[in-house]
């Protein structure tokens, strides 16, 4: 015995299917998509969180680059320092720190690498690996810096002193 219900459950899937399809239809009003931004912690100065490098002149900045830049700033005991950005790229930093005679590289590659330097008035140290855009802890008589990859072709370089 034939099935007589099918024809009908046809016919309405296909006037759904062309209701749905038909251009001339109103459609329904959907908010735009807003595109997350990060929020800035509530330490940082209104110029810090974009690419300003005379925001790290003080030595206590978060900023994003895309380029190579160079950024001086007030080393420990007041020395003048120069934190060079050499390469910026997906997943990619390297940098250079001088301070006095002093000199230190990091460089890291892969999404959420990064290198961490703290500058001291007799030396300094550099550790790299998987890091966080977190700020980093100061550190008493030093400047640390952290340098973050990300997949987007920019980096975090977060800049602290005492």
């Amino acid at each position: 015995m034939p099935n007589r219900g099918w024809p009908l459950a046809l016919t309405a899937l296909t006037t759904l299917t062309l209701t749905a399809c038909n251009s001339s239809a109103e459609p329904t009003a959907t908010p735009p998509a807003s595109t997350p931004s990060p929020s800035p912690s509530p330490s940082l100065s209104p110029s810090d969180g974009d690419d300003d490098v005379a925001a790290c002149t003080d030595g206590d900045c978060e900023i994003t680059v895309t380029k190579p830049v160079t950024i001086r700033l007030e080393g420990p005991d007041g020395r003048p320092t120069t934190l060079s950005v050499t390469e910026v790229g997906p997943n990619e930093i390297e940098y250079e720190v001088k301070s006095g005679n002093g000199r230190s590289k990091g460089g890291a590659s892969g999404n959420g690498q990064g290198c961490l330097t703290v500058l001291r008035a007799n030396g300094s140290g550099n550790s790299c690996g998987p890091l966080t855009d977190t700020r980093p802890a100061t550190q008493q008589d030093a400047v640390v810096i952290q340098a973050t990859t990300s997949a987007d072709g920019t980096a975090t370089l977060h800049v602290v002193s005492p």
